[in-house]
């Protein structure tokens, strides 16, 4: 295959595999999805597993949450949604409703923001999904930006309505539409352009400066065609291109996996899939001296790939010989995956780790006073514990709430009324306080038989990409089976590289755990 042709064919497969994320699928499934030999998409499947972008089981394959990284790398080197998301969240709680960001894709709008107000009937569009632009009001905006305001009364969705305007680029372009979106329960579609339009109206001039503000202008580089004008278009690797600030000199680690995989080994699929998540590293794109530069590629690799990206949609040019991601770039998978709990995210992870320890291990978050399961997976045992997701326990006297609480302030732990639950229990609150600060200091806690007498168990700390502590994973067992010592020597490096590994896909999935 040659290296453009390869990169095609491995997007295809993404593609394919993005139809419906959280469904596995097998090799055989793509092969009648893309029309490629099976030869060809095992080969891409290999790649793809080396890269961290998909994650097999058995025969069953589907996307893992690194595959984000490619509309992350679209989203961020845009500059749309880092710019506006927080006047489009503003806006959400000033009007209590839910506020949506979309650009023009094609002859629809795709959404690069969502500010959701939680409620029975609410909003279900995820930030990468894809509307006809003639058939809401985010496409009506920017099909008509000369109108004052654009309305969907139903038009997408019996009981939908909302009510948009564009948002300008200094240049005077139409870059992307602000919605606010409600139900017919709360508003008519009269009444909720009478409650939101002041309001709209402010946030969108104040956007509109946000813009102008921005040197260089990311919507200005690179801009976007309109729905109207534009017709139809013809891993580790990617996380070492990303980690290397705009103009430092990359290294192109397919060398070595391609010396280790072989003829397994697709090297120009995942040397074009780092050319796209390079260009997203600097707002207003790249050229191809600095994406060569950036990913340690020779330049007519990149050339090639970014032709190919092109040709595809999912690159345009900028001006100034820069190349630029589109949002095209979105349906490889971001959508779907976006919407990911932690439980859903940690589970193949808790699955190795229990394969590894033969013990149960769970992930539980902070609840109030107390820990509740988000996941678990539990070993076969004639005595096994009996915890099922969705579990709550006081958090002071388990192993992962210790994890949980030793991050919380003084104030707050002074609320804690510690009770006993087994004679093992530490109902002192200096001494509680004490095992905090320990737990905090070792970046581990070790309880034993404080939740119930024969449970020993040992959590570490599971962080978000800003080092807030968000989850605490465990390993359980009963205490004739394991000691301390036990635990402390052959369960706790296991325990953080598992925690590593949730850590690493915790990172590319923003909702999760950003709210």
């Amino acid at each position: 295959m040659e290296a453009a042709g390869t990169l095609e064919r491995g997007l295809a497969v993404l593609r394919a595999l993005a139809a419906d994320p959280r469904r596995p699928v097998r090799a055989t499934d793509l092969v009648r999805a893309t029309g490629l030999a099976r030869s060809t998409v095992d080969r891409v499947l290999a790649t793809l597993a080396h890269l961290g972008y998909v994650r097999a089981e058995g025969r069953d394959v589907q996307p893992a949450p690194r595959l984000m990284e490619l509309g992350e790398a679209y989203l961020a080197g845009g500059g749309l949604r880092d710019a506006l998301a927080p006047l489009a969240g503003r806006l959400a709680d000033e009007l209590d409703e839910s506020v949506s960001l979309a650009v023009p894709d094609g002859d629809g709008v795709r959404f690069i923001v969502q500010r959701t107000r939680r409620r029975t009937m609410s909003v279900t569009f995820r930030v990468g999904d894809l509307l006809p632009a003639s058939r809401c009001a985010a496409g009506l905006a920017l099909l008509d930006p000369a109108a004052p305001w654009a309305e969907d009364d139903q038009l997408i969705e019996p009981g939908l309505i909302a009510v948009a305007m564009p948002v300008r680029d200094r240049a005077g372009r139409a870059v992307c539409a602000v919605s606010v979106v409600s139900h017919t329960s709360r508003h008519t579609v009269a009444g909720l352009r009478e409650h939101c339009l002041g309001a709209l109206r402010k946030t969108v001039a104040e956007m509109e400066a946000a813009l102008a503000g921005r040197l260089p202008s990311p919507t200005e580089a690179a801009p976007v065609p309109s729905p109207r004008e534009a017709g139809p278009l013809p891993s580790p690797l990617a996380a070492e291109t990303l980690s290397s600030p705009p103009g430092a000199t990359g290294v192109d680690p397919s060398r070595a996996a391609k010396q280790e995989l072989g003829m397994g080994f697709l090297q120009s699929l995942a040397r074009g899939l780092a050319v796209m998540v390079a260009l997203g590293t600097a707002p207003g794109g790249l050229t191809l001296a600095d994406c060569a530069k950036a990913t340690g590629l020779p330049r007519a690799t990149v050339r090639r790939a970014v032709q190919t990206l092109e040709r595809l949609g999912y690159a345009g040019a900028a001006g100034g010989g820069r190349f630029v991601l589109l949002p095209r770039v979105l349906e490889l998978g971001y959508a779907g995956l976006s919407g990911l709990t932690i439980g859903e995210i940690v589970q193949p992870h808790l699955a190795d780790l229990v394969a590894r320890v033969r013990e149960s291990a769970s992930v539980a978050v902070l609840s109030g006073d107390d820990v509740m399961y988000v996941a678990r997976v539990q070993t076969v045992s004639l005595m096994s514990i009996n915890i099922t997701v969705g579990t709550r326990f006081p958090a002071y006297a388990t192993s992962m709430g210790r994890v949980l609480l030793a991050e919380l302030p003084d104030e707050r732990l002074a609320t804690i009324e510690p009770r006993p639950l087994s004679p093992r229990t530490v109902t002192s609150r200096t001494e509680l306080r004490a095992l905090l600060r320990q737990a905090a200091a070792d970046g581990y806690a070790l309880v034993d038989q404080e939740l119930e007498e024969g449970v020993r168990s040992i959590a570490v700390p599971i962080r978000d990409r800003t080092g807030r502590t968000v989850a605490a994973v465990n390993v359980a067992t009963h205490a004739g089976r394991a000691t301390n010592d036990t635990l402390l020597r052959d369960v706790l490096p296991e325990l953080r590289k598992a925690a590593a590994r949730m850590e690493a896909d915790l990172a590319h999935v923003r909702t999760a755990t950003d709210g």
